[in-house]
């Protein structure tokens, strides 16, 4: 996959919205799903004359038969199906060329991505130290935590029932009564 120097930064963004999202990406294939972001986020679906459908017939168009991605060669390809499409006016290797400025150098936005309330409301509700019943066993004095103890009740092989308050003073109590 020999890439010329002019179209490095396309080969660029295509790499970084190919690994997007998908730990197990190499950067050499780009999903259906990461092709429609790349769309999306470099402004090539406008909404009226390029479309996410029109984005999802392209990528059925060049990808291979039985494949589920496509290469940079067949990403280059979608590219050319899609630009006289989006730059109607143009001609065929300006409207190439505009596409190839939109996408070039760009990389995934996180829009919509949820951000940390830092509210009063959160902090009280997130307040271990204020927790009462059952909830207040699952956490220790430091407001920790105690993992599978605390959410589960381990059975204590004493002999006496589970959450006894007087376990352990049979001794004593016998003791005393036979003085």
């Amino acid at each position: 996959m020999a890439v010329s120097s002019d179209t490095e930064p396309l080969f660029v963004a295509f790499k970084r919205f190919s690994v997007y999202g998908d730990t197990k990406a190499s950067g050499r294939e780009l999903t259906g799903k990461a092709w429609a972001k790349l769309c999306k986020d470099c402004r090539v679906i406008d909404g009226k004359s390029v479309t996410g459908t029109d984005v999802d017939i392209v990528f059925s168009k060049v990808k291979q038969r039985s494949a589920r991605v496509i290469t940079y060669k067949e990403f280059q390809q979608a590219l050319e199906e899609l630009a006289p499409k989006r730059f109607k006016g143009q001609s065929k290797e300006a409207a190439l060329q505009s596409i190839h400025k939109l996408v070039e150098g760009q990389e995934p936005t996180n829009v919509g991505v949820t951000k940390v309330a830092k509210t009063a409301t959160v902090d009280r509700l997130t307040d271990t130290s204020r927790y009462t019943g059952s909830h207040k066993e699952r956490f220790d004095d430091s407001g920790r935590g105690k993992g599978r103890e605390g959410r589960e009740d381990l059975v204590e092989h004493t002999g006496y029932v589970n959450a006894y308050k007087d376990a352990g003073t049979y001794d004593s109590k016998v003791k005393d009564a036979d003085k």
